[in-house]
């Protein structure tokens, strides 16, 4: 829930304009003053803050320049003068956008939102983890092993994790130690027989659905690798 600060000393416009914002599901916080606003910086760091120009003590000008030079907070700056002057004055500040009183609930609510959108850091896509081999599609988020065009393969997570290790190091020998390293942690018995097992019941599942295509191959002496090339997809 974002949270909005409205910073004007008229205590009609800071009830109707906090009334209408928490209407619509904003969290609000109030200030009177800059000393007040001061207060809730301290305590609260909101999303976004609707400051008035003209103010007794510190103005919204003031207040501006002095937000603007320690944090990014977006400013939505009120006035009920509409001078031009003053607007782009304003705006050389470091306001993000200017209202004039009076003004309709729908236009600050459009631009409240609007500000927010642009104060919204982007949200960061990881890489994809679907990997496609021979007629299979592994993807590791969803823990499943697709086939083309349309099927699945039922694995157990023993099963998924062996793969998950081959699609992620294709064409290289992996050891046995390696794999239960890499599968069961290094509480695992490196003498034990897991991974020829598991490599059993993987190699039968990958025949019946690609016949004669030794997907998985053992190196004597050094322990299995996937044989074919492994491309990322989204």
């Amino acid at each position: 829930m974002p949270t909005i600060l409205i910073v004007d000393d008229d205590a009609d416009i800071r009830q109707l304009v906090g009334g209408l914002l928490s209407r619509e599901g904003f969290a609000i916080e109030t200030a009177e003053d800059a000393r007040a606003m001061d207060e809730v910086l301290r305590r609260r760091e909101p999303d976004l803050m609707i400051l008035d120009l003209m103010m007794p003590g510190e103005d919204g000008l003031s207040i501006c320049r002095r937000i603007r030079a320690t944090r990014p907070l977006p400013i939505l700056m009120l006035t009920a003068k509409s001078d031009e002057t003053d607007r782009v004055v304003g705006l050389e500040l470091g306001a993000d956008d200017y209202l004039v009183k009076p003004f309709g609930p729908r236009e600050l609510l459009a631009r409240v939102r609007a500000l927010l959108r642009r104060a919204a850091p982007q949200v960061f896509q990881p890489p994809s983890r679907r990997y496609a081999f021979d007629r299979f599609i592994a993807d590791l988020d969803a823990r499943q092993l697709e086939t083309v065009p349309d099927g699945v393969v039922s694995l157990t997570s023993g099963e998924f994790e062996l793969l998950s290790c081959f699609v992620l190091r294709p064409r290289r020998v992996l050891s046995r130690d390696q794999i239960l390293d890499w599968t069961h942690g290094r509480a695992a018995d490196s003498f034990d027989r897991t991974v020829d097992i598991l490599v059993s019941r993987l190699r039968k599942k990958l025949e019946a659905v690609s016949p004669g295509s030794n997907l998985i191959s053992t190196v004597r002496n050094g322990g299995y690798l996937l044989t074919v090339p492994v491309r990322q997809v989204t």
